[in-house]
């Protein structure tokens, strides 16, 4: 059986550390001058000035939130009960709320929405913080409240603490919270935010390291349950099955680009040795140094530089390239990519959005790479619309590229039934999006 790889570090693995300054007095008047004049005093944490920034642009109201929901209380039930994170708020509720109950805290996870789908903990802390919307249904976007631990979070795709004073929505300074996001094992997308929020104590690093030692958790769950539910319907693993043949294969669609050799044994690469292989693998009759350069980075990348990373990348490859006048593959390379074609070419919907784990090397801003990643999205997206299959559609919606699909989101409430859990979650998103629509 194939080697399963680790995932990457996360980059929000530790929070940024500088020398803001972060008491009250001094966030007070930055947050002052920044709406009067416009001018944000140095000092500010980063993360918050960002944030402040953002909050003006998407024209946040200082003086009050804007969370109200359009959910009715039946919707929200069925709709976080068919969430993904409804599965693990048992683990939630035992290695946190209990414990926050007891420190005057509460405890928020949303969906990647900003939606708040479960609010709990202390009693006295849920009153004071229901004054200013914080409550299940609402929603907690940074481009509706402002800064926000919950939105930040969201926005900035890592942990976030925010003390009372540097939340943007006045109403909301009295409180301090702190949150992390929660990824999607394999494919890294964020599915919502685990949230502590209190008075002062809630932004401690104490709480930080419950908080991520919490999702850490969750994430293992979520692992684990993947993994049984592979082992139960087909046995799969974290990658697709070799093929039949036994031949190499490439795994593109993802941050973690790994060759695969026919021996079964698999090796990362580096983006850039992804991409050339990508590349070739679309142009079976070979690129020049040249060509790849232009494909790779227009005006940037000299073909020496090309040279150098070819010469690199055979130590990996080993006999899969071939020449370099020029150069080419040796033997046919598949990608994880093909199997996505391959299904839509037989008319499997389902199993070609099942096999799209991610885009096509995301991190990849080589043209050439940009195309094939775009191209494959579009002729996923366009199948899955024209499809109509409710399963097919709830999946595409899950991806990066569908979360915003308003045409997906429309044609997903259309043919779910009427007040279903798919139907609700699809009202839901639509809801969010009509509103940043207008």
């Amino acid at each position: 059986m194939p080697r399963t790889l680790a995932p990457p570090l996360r980059s929000d693995a530790h929070p940024r550390r500088t020398d803001a300054r972060r008491d009250a007095r001094s966030v007070r008047a930055a947050y002052r001058s920044f709406l009067v004049d416009g001018v944000l005093p140095p000092g500010i944490h980063p993360v918050v000035a960002d944030s402040w920034r953002r909050s003006v642009h998407s024209g946040v109201d200082p003086e009050g939130p804007r969370t109200e929901s359009a959910l009715a209380h039946d919707d929200l039930v069925a709709y976080r009960q068919a969430h993904p994170l409804a599965s693990v708020m048992p683990v939630v509720r035992e290695l946190v709320v209990d414990a926050a109950a007891d420190d005057g805290l509460a405890v928020a996870v949303s969906d990647d929405a900003g939606r708040l789908l479960w609010v709990e903990g202390s009693r006295a802390l849920r009153d004071a913080v229901e004054r200013v919307g914080f409550v299940e249904g609402s929603v907690w976007r940074e481009e509706r409240v402002g800064t926000n631990a919950p939105g930040t979070a969201l926005a900035a795709r890592r942990a976030v603490q925010v003390l009372g004073a540097e939340h943007f929505s006045r109403p909301v300074q009295a409180f301090s919270c702190t949150a992390v996001p929660i990824h999607e094992p394999g494919t890294g997308r964020v599915l919502g935010v685990l949230d502590v929020t209190g008075r002062q104590s809630a932004a401690s690093g104490v709480v930080l390291s419950l908080v991520r030692a919490t999702v850490l958790s969750l994430e293992r769950e979520l692992a684990e349950r993947a993994a049984a539910l592979a082992t139960a319907t087909d046995g799969a693993g974290t990658l697709p099955v070799p093929p039949p043949d036994g031949g190499p294969e490439l795994f593109v669609l993802g941050t973690t680009p790994v060759l695969r050799a026919p021996d079964g044994l698999e090796h990362r690469l580096s983006l850039r040795h992804a991409e050339i292989l990508a590349l070739l693998a679309a142009h079976p009759r070979g690129l020049s140094a040249d060509e790849l350069a232009v494909l790779l980075h227009p005006g940037a990348l000299s073909d020496v530089t090309v040279r150098a990373e070819v010469s690199r990348l055979r130590r990996v490859a080993g006999t899969l390239l071939a020449g370099s006048r020029p150069y080419r593959l040796a033997r046919p390379l598949r990608t994880d990519a093909d199997v996505v074609r391959d299904r839509l070419a037989v008319g499997d919907v389902r199993g070609a959005v099942a096999a799209y784990r991610a885009p096509l090397l995301p991190r990849s801003g080589a043209p050439a790479v940009e195309q094939l990643r775009g191209e494959l999205a579009a002729e996923l997206r366009a199948a899955v619309v024209s499809a109509g299959d409710a399963d097919a559609l709830d999946a595409w919606t899950r991806t990066d590229d569908g979360a915003e699909d308003h045409a997906a989101w429309t044609r997903l409430q259309r043919v779910a039934d009427h007040g279903s859990p798919l139907w609700v979650r699809a009202r839901a998103h639509l809801d969010l999006l009509d509103d940043e629509l207008g």
